[in-house]
């Protein structure tokens, strides 16, 4: 599994050595091709004789440059896994071949369509080397200063896990039911034990999404103890995939935050509802509550730690691939997020 703040190979790697990216990752592509066309750029400018001569000077370059960069990034998805089962040194050595290759053939390719050509073809193997060298070392910095922001994110995690008012309410509410109910309350106990030690286990490891859930409902019937009827749920995931991996402690916070904002201020009943589905290749979460206005008795609006720590934590995890968003409408408070569906075992 993949851990928090290292994404793709990184985490297949010693501490000390170099830390490849993820070459499947949108935004590695992005960065890559930001990169790529920027050098670009910057060598047009150095070699171009004058203005006039810019735009044949940037076509020319382009052609070679775009659809090498775009092949070389795809060959590299397509050998990610057995890159990871390399050393790091020769992962490395391997992902710049690649792009050497890549440059080379392209540059071979389009030589004879090119009437201004100048340079010999294989020096677009050494310029693409070279570059490549350069992105690689950019990467293994990038990953390394992220490893405060990783620790920083893995504090807020503990922080941001639960409301210390949760805790209080669930012994207030297992010791009113402990004469009537021993059974239930023993049971409740033992749900809020085991609650607080996955709460309190590493966070850093994706999670099948179907032990996500688990935790969810046994956090549900923790405060059903407490709210009884005014607290109705509807779980609507026919076409959950339950393999699928994401951050641990995602959905717990967030249900605590449609209980504690949507249910808990209201005079009577009120429904969360919590709908986790695929679409393609693409996980959807979507939990909504219902909001009444701060002046009718609800509660001010939070610090929202558990949205942020969330947000966070998705960037580290899948980068530019996951997105979440929030939305208030017809009184429903709406928290979507989508993520790219990695496969794990199903628990």
């Amino acid at each position: 599994m993949a851990s928090i703040g290292e994404n793709g190979l990184a985490s297949l790697f010693p501490a000390g050595s170099p830390r490849l990216p993820d070459f499947c990752n949108l935004g590695t592509w992005l960065r890559v091709l930001l990169a790529v066309n920027a050098m670009t750029l910057v060598a047009i400018l150095v070699r171009v004789r004058g203005w006039t001569s810019l735009p044949a000077e940037v076509a020319q370059l382009a052609a070679v440059v775009e659809p090498a960069t775009l092949c070389g990034l795809l060959l590299l998805c397509a050998i990610q896994p057995r890159l990871g089962r390399m050393s790091a040194v020769m992962a490395a050595v391997v992902v710049v071949g690649v792009a050497a290759l890549a440059g080379m053939a392209f540059a071979a390719l389009l030589t004879p369509l090119s009437a201004t050509q100048s340079q010999p073809w294989w020096h677009a193997g050494f310029w693409a080397a070279l570059a490549t060298l350069v992105l690689l070392a950019w990467f293994d910095l990038a990953a390394r200063a992220r490893a405060p922001a990783v620790a920083e994110a893995r504090l807020m995690a503990l922080t941001a896990r639960i409301r210390p008012h949760f805790l209080f309410n669930s012994l207030n509410a297992v010791l009113g039911v402990m004469r009537a109910d021993p059974r239930r309350a023993e049971q409740a106990l033992e749900e809020l034990a085991e609650l607080f030690r996955v709460l309190m286990q590493d966070n850093r490891e994706l999670v099948p999404l179907s032990a996500e859930i688990a935790l969810a409902r046994q956090y549900l019937d923790l405060e059903r103890l407490r709210l009884g009827d005014r607290l109705q749920v509807r779980w609507e995931i026919d076409t959950c995939p339950p393999d699928a991996l994401v951050p641990p402690l995602m959905l717990q916070p967030l249900i605590e935050n449609a209980v504690y904002h949507g249910i808990e201020p209201l005079a009577g009943a009120g429904e969360v509802t919590i709908a986790l589905s695929r679409r393609q290749e693409r996980v959807l979460i979507d939990i909504a509550n219902p909001v009444i206005e701060a002046g009718e008795g609800g509660h001010h609006a939070g610090n929202r730690m558990a949205l942020a720590n969330i947000r966070e934590r998705l960037l580290l995890f899948f980068d530019l691939e996951a997105t979440l968003a929030t939305d208030l409408a017809d009184g429903r408070y709406r928290v979507r997020i989508e993520l790219p569906y990695r496969r794990g075992a199903a628990s």
